[in-house]
């Protein structure tokens, strides 16, 4: 039976465009059955997704994009992003670089529910409850590194809501796709960058926002593992978490200051930059740290500019929040799994003079 299907496929993939009724026929299932697969309408046993899917690839099938876009609108699309840090500029960027996509995807009628909440397991359940009760279609997330998220967003996906991690991501999970930065890379772009700065010696402080996000996570690891294997007398003397605040950014680099007096390298994995170098610049100390970030908020130009910052690590925040949005869209409308399951950035390492 096989054989024949694929005979089949290979005789009309010769001659015109695939149908959803040529589909349903080569997949022995409804039409019905078809259009919940191929526009994420509803429960399909797995199988016959899987199957169906197959076909219609094998077929290059195309949805009719006037069609989609009529559907679309009649459909109403709602789509959730729920992001951390209502004070990180960094995810300013991310809805700047959202809302642009947004436009130039009015055609579709689609809108945006957003909800920015700091780091904590429980508020990001409720959150991503109160969106379901929104009756929305799809989640771009930024999750909590936690296995009751990964549950959760593969509830969704059972569920028929699909979710697109962002900035940082639950690999295990059902989200159909992680848009954001390869963070173990970035921990060692940043090592590498410190030892430039540094040389062979140097006493660090690693200031993070939370150790229950992966991406900071990983950020550390990169770091870390590098140093350790190619500049051993870079000593990590201690790592602390700022929540991506900068007044308790401002606190904890102050502290880590006064416990440890010969520091002379900061790394900040996340926000809460400017906060930190405030409280360098307030302990007026006798020689300049060598300080590395991410990326080029305002603040951490201004740093930047003034030499407090020795360099900052770019991460396209415009265009994880356009491509996430594009992506999950695509998805809803045609039923077309992105290519890539991880779409990383690309970086850029920015100095004061190359502001």
């Amino acid at each position: 039976m096989m054989l024949e299907s694929n005979e089949l496929i290979e005789t009309k993939r010769g001659f015109s465009m695939a149908t959803m009724k040529e589909i349903a026929e080569l997949s022995g299932v409804s039409r019905g059955t078809v259009d919940r697969v191929l526009n994420h309408r509803g429960i399909v046993n797995a199988e016959t997704e899987r199957k169906v899917l197959e076909i219609a690839k094998l077929l290059d099938y195309q949805p009719n994009k006037a069609g989609i876009a009529l559907a679309a609108q009649k459909k109403k699309l709602k789509i959730g992003v729920l992001l951390f840090g209502a004070e990180n500029p960094f995810f300013d960027e991310v809805m700047d670089g959202l809302h642009k996509k947004l436009e130039e995807l009015s055609i579709y009628g689609c809108t945006v529910i957003e909800r920015r909440i700091s780091f904590d397991l429980q508020n990001q359940l409720r959150t991503i409850d109160e969106l379901v009760k929104e009756e929305i279609h799809g989640l771009i997330l930024s999750p909590y590194n936690d296995p009751v998220i990964q549950e959760k967003i593969d509830a969704l996906w059972n569920n028929g809501i699909p979710c697109i991690t962002i900035n940082t991501d639950m690999p295990d999970s059902r989200r159909i796709a992680y848009v954001g930065s390869d963070y173990y890379k970035c921990g060692q772009t940043a090592a590498g960058l410190l030892h430039l700065f540094s040389g062979d010696y140097a006493s660090v402080g690693i200031v993070t926002g939370s150790h229950n996000v992966l991406c900071h996570e990983e950020r550390i690891s990169g770091f870390t593992t590098h140093l350790h294997a190619k500049h051993p007398n870079i000593r990590i003397v201690d790592v602390v978490e700022n929540n991506d605040d900068d007044y308790k950014s401002y606190e904890v680099v102050s502290d880590l200051l006064t416990r440890h007096p010969d520091l002379s390298a900061l790394y900040f994995t996340a926000a809460g930059v400017y906060g930190g170098c405030r409280a360098v610049l307030n302990a007026a100390l006798q020689r300049p740290l060598k300080i590395i970030t991410f990326d080029a908020v305002p603040s951490t130009c201004e740093m930047l500019k003034n030499g407090v910052i020795s360099a900052t690590i770019c991460q396209q925040p415009d265009e994880q929040g356009a491509l996430s949005l594009s992506l999950l869209v695509d998805y809803l409308l045609t039923g077309k799994l992105p290519e890539n399951h991880c779409i990383y950035m690309d970086l850029s390492i920015k100095i004061a003079e190359n502001l």
